[in-house]
């Protein structure tokens, strides 16, 4: 494997407002994320990044469970392509029929109102950026920007054909990815994902590694290395790699300790989809027992009804600049 130097971690962040007050507006469904804020939350989320020990992202699909994450203390959430597709009735990933896909505009909505409801950055779950053409992904890069995401990931997988696409196009997609942000003034952290872990192949490791530092190289601020929770490969990719690296729990396991997986070198878990699918396998459970047997054992393990009105009146709240007087029953 080759030598990296850690001096040279790819951490330029290139975010400068204009020397003047002028405020260009995202508009959130009658709420308004100024460039300033946007960039903001963008400088915060990768500050996160540069930190010595590295925090976990948990992922949400709606408002709701985004303002129910936030309100544990985490620092930052993702999105999941999987949690929003299910929660629209639709599948995700990979799914060859558009008319059964969800679309960027769909996708990017959703985004667009969990960036709304919290304060906290918000890092898009943008796929392979729903196109093959790096002019494609900056332009999904651009509408996440607008949407007031504070970061994406860009996949490298050509889901068409079932296998990583090529390297030098993979490499001109995160650098368009880039460019785009730098046009935009920064506060958006580009999270390049290599998926060749998922993928039939040989030597993942040795491609994932030559692939992740490619993708620092063109502009990305962190790579992400789905399909790798062995504490030692972690260690691996973390050493070798010249950026911070980004671990996901929970895709098809249950035993991955988020903590250990800090301690052996990641700056960033994820859940990706599990908590959606969590939540799901509950609807699916109640449902079951409700038509089986008539009863209700589920109810024992909800949120009070009066607690999920404080914590969505509270949220709202701040984010209207109200008075903190509850009327929530």
């Amino acid at each position: 494997m080759q030598e990296i130097d850690r001096s040279k971690k790819y951490y330029a962040f290139d975010a400068h407002l204009p020397p003047h007050h002028h405020r260009a507006f995202i508009h959130h469904g009658g709420v308004e994320m100024d460039q300033e804020t946007r960039i903001a939350r963008g400088r915060t989320f990768l500050e996160l990044h540069r930190a010595k020990r590295g925090f976990i992202m948990p992922n949400a699909w709606d408002p709701g469970s985004a303002v129910l994450l936030a309100s544990e203390g985490f620092k930052a959430i993702g999105t999941t392509s999987a949690g929003i597709a299910f929660s629209l009735g639709k599948p995700d990933y990979n799914v060859r029929d558009a008319r059964l896909s969800v679309s960027r505009e769909e996708m990017l909505a959703v985004v667009r109102k969990i960036a709304e409801a919290v304060a906290i950055p918000v890092s898009a779950d943008l796929e392979a950026g729903y196109g093959d053409a790096p002019e494609q992904v900056a332009d999904t890069v651009r509408m996440a920007i607008d949407a007031g995401a504070a970061g994406g990931n860009i996949e490298d997988t050509d889901a068409e054909h079932g296998r990583l696409f090529d390297e030098g196009l993979a490499v001109a997609r995160i650098a368009a990815a880039r460019a785009a942000i730098d046009a935009a003034g920064g506060g958006f952290v580009l999270n390049a994902r290599t998926d060749a872990f998922l993928l039939p192949g040989d030597d993942a490791l040795n491609v994932a590694i030559r692939r992740a530092n490619h993708f620092m190289e063109a502009g990305a601020h962190c790579v992400f290395v789905p399909g790798v929770t062995d504490l030692s490969r972690v260690a691996t990719l973390a050493r070798e790699i010249a950026g911070p690296l980004n671990i996901v729990v929970g895709l098809n396991e249950a035993s991955a300790s988020a903590f250990e997986l800090i301690d052996a070198g990641a700056a960033r878990i994820s859940v990706g989809g599990s908590i959606a699918r969590s939540v799901m396998a509950l609807v699916r459970r109640s449902a079951r027992e409700l038509h089986a047997h008539g009863t209700v054992s589920y109810a024992g393990s909800q949120i009070p009804q009066h607690e999920l009105n404080a914590l969505f009146e509270g949220a709202l709240r701040a984010k209207l600049s109200l008075p903190e007087l509850s009327t929530a029953q």
